[in-house]
């Protein structure tokens, strides 16, 4: 499963969860970083990747649109890129799943512990 990292994310995702999502990217290394929307979709949608956003909005083109691209949607609220990353890294299986399950577009992740 290769991710495309949204804006709203710190690219240094790329890299710190390359050990388990080899071929992964953002935005922002494809000029795509003030990208409307629909043409972030059809780039990821073109390459094979799944985006990985804390915007609702990809989640609404996939309901309009279908998929693939797949969507891994974070609502975490405010936290830190390594609390992203720790996130990711717990949900590991459960993303091989879903890219696997042709019958789900958007993997919804959300914070488990009160804070």
């Amino acid at each position: 499963m290769k991710l495309l990292f949204d804006a709203n994310l710190s690219q240094y995702l790329v890299e710190r969860l390359s050990d388990l999502f080899p071929g992964s990217s953002h935005v922002q290394i494809h000029d795509l970083q003030r990208a409307i929307d629909p043409v972030i979709w059809d780039y990821a949608k073109r390459e094979g990747f799944a985006i990985v956003t804390k915007d609702e909005d990809f989640n609404q083109l996939a309901v309009i649109r279908g998929f693939p691209p797949k969507i891994l949607w974070l609502q975490l609220g405010n936290c830190t890129t390594a609390d992203v990353e720790a996130a990711i890294r717990s949900e590991h299986f459960a993303l091989q799943q879903f890219n696997a399950d042709p019958d789900v577009g958007t993997f919804v992740l959300r914070r488990t512990t009160a804070e």
